[in-house]
């Protein structure tokens, strides 16, 4: 694998890619001025929003405002359909997988994952063996962080079932930049996203089998870290955003409380963790969730987005899987490849690790967010040392992986305009069809050379655009 650092915007000549010579003209003929009074705009703009999110464990206060940077990520229509296609396969054959997990285990049965690796599993939900799901849909919404290697290929670094988030960004950081910047996009064709709302509803209302179902976003409460997300995709879908306590069940049937009296709820788009869903079921301590709310999912009356169980498809410990699924599934080869990866739990893979902690990243198999993980040649002695004693004492609860040379797009930092490291997360969509909005979340390691993108360490995020060409017919603009 290159190790050399893929830039978005320049070529290895330092020559403007054709995809951002528009921009790139624009930029040079724009005053500095006017870019850093655009750029204390977009703050202030975000700050009347209310755009922030949630940072446990800082002293200093929880809100923070997620650093949005003005120079946009773009990506050619020709190379998105290769993302697009890769991500709607791989989607597939996770919600095939754990259609086949909870049901027949042909994928263990046939020697492909171990059955220990998924039953074993913290993932696995012994309450949804053998129970049949609505279009055999567990994922309905998923994200796919991919990075793009010194080649410029993408490769997947981690799949996204359970809760993902992050998508208000990406419709938020559009409006800005529309709003911003209204020039950019009347000399270019840039794929819309604001239809994603509209999609999301349409997905959530395909996943039950009543005709005009109800459909409700539930909320752990505002000290969510994304309780943001949370109020703003209800709003936009038009939909009621509930917490736990303003849902009950009777007969097996969930309702919502409502000054009119009880109303029926068809489906849940959750944002609470399976543990705390249901406390006759899970978590007994649980104040977030519904009793009952498993006894009334069993019996098909209440579809929930995503499925309780989904997390077992995205434990970083299956993910070296994902391609074999594919292939097995869908006898297909992988459009998008994972990054190398090496299991700890196997002797001779967790004996590698340990000779080369200072030149790869290692994660815990539940981790998220950027937390419990080592970077390697970032990291001092003492840091690596006390990971590797952390592999010995539990080495299935950790993979570890190359140290990827994050590709990098110019962005605004305090010096002026530099490179820094980005990732992508496109959001798929899994209803009557598979389907993404043109663009994602492009998140940026802001602090020069880190290859840490998540906003609780620092991140902050970029406009994405898929830029079509002048000759292709596309969608109308966004207005």
């Amino acid at each position: 694998m290159v190790r050399s650092t893929y830039d978005e915007m320049y070529n290895a000549q330092g020559d403007c890619r054709a995809h951002y010579q528009a921009f790139a003209r624009w930029l040079a003929a724009t005053p500095a001025e006017q870019l850093e009074q655009r750029r204390r705009e977009a703050d202030l703009l975000f700050h009347r929003a209310g755009i922030t999110f949630t940072l446990y464990g800082d002293e200093q206060g929880t809100e923070r405002l997620i650093p949005f940077d003005t120079i946009p990520r773009s990506i050619p229509a020709r190379e998105w359909q290769q993302v697009e296609q890769g991500c709607i396969q791989r989607v597939r054959a996770l919600n095939m997988f754990l259609t086949d997990l909870y049901h027949d285990q042909r994928i263990i049965k046939a020697g492909i994952i171990p059955a220990e690796q998924v039953l074993a599993n913290e993932g696995y939900q012994l309450a949804m063996q053998g129970l049949d799901l609505p279009h055999n849909l567990y994922a309905h919404i998923a994200g796919v962080d991919l990075v793009r290697d010194g080649d410029g290929t993408y490769y997947v670094l981690e799949d996204n079932l359970r809760t993902p988030s992050g998508v208000s960004y990406m419709l938020e950081n559009r409006k800005m930049m529309m709003r911003l910047f209204p020039e950019l996009f009347a000399g270019q064709r840039i794929a819309p996203v604001n239809h994603y709302p509209n999609l999301l509803l349409d997905t959530l209302k395909s996943s039950s089998l009543v005709d005009q179902p109800s459909v409700v976003v539930l909320t752990p409460g505002r000290y969510n870290s994304a309780y943001f997300e949370h109020a703003f995709l209800a709003r936009e879908m038009g939909v009621e955003l509930v917490e736990g306590a303003d849902l009950f069940v009777r007969d097996e049937r969930v309702f919502m409380r409502t000054t009119a009296g009880p109303k029926p709820v068809d489906v849940i788009y959750r944002r609470i963790d399976d543990a705390f869903l249901d406390p006759l079921a899970f978590n007994p301590d649980s104040m977030l969730g519904v009793p009952g709310l498993l006894a009334a999912y069993r019996s098909g009356n209440v579809v929930l987005a995503n499925a309780i169980g989904t997390g077992v498809a995205d434990d970083k410990s299956i993910y070296p899987y994902v391609p074999e699924m594919i292939r097995f599934y869908l006898d297909e080869e992988p459009i998008l490849a994972n990054v190398p990866t090496w299991q700890c739990r196997k002797p001779a893979e967790l004996s590698h690790v340990l000779a080369n902690l200072e030149q790869l990243v290692v994660k815990e198999t539940q981790g998220s967010g950027g937390y419990g993980m080592l970077v390697g040649p970032a990291a001092s002695q003492a840091e690596i040392e006390t990971f590797r004693a952390r592999l010995k004492a539990n080495p299935a609860a950790y993979i570890a992986q190359p140290t990827l040379s994050l590709s990098t797009c110019p962005t605004f930092v305090d010096s002026g305009i530099a490179p820094r490291h980005i990732d992508l997360r496109p959001f798929v969509l899994s209803g009557q069809q598979v389907r993404l909005v043109p663009g994602g979340l492009t998140r940026v390691a802001l602090r020069e050379g880190s290859l840490v993108v998540n906003s609780s360490q620092g991140g902050g995020t970029k406009d994405t655009w898929v830029v079509e060409d002048s000759t292709v017919a596309t969608e109308p603009r966004e207005a």
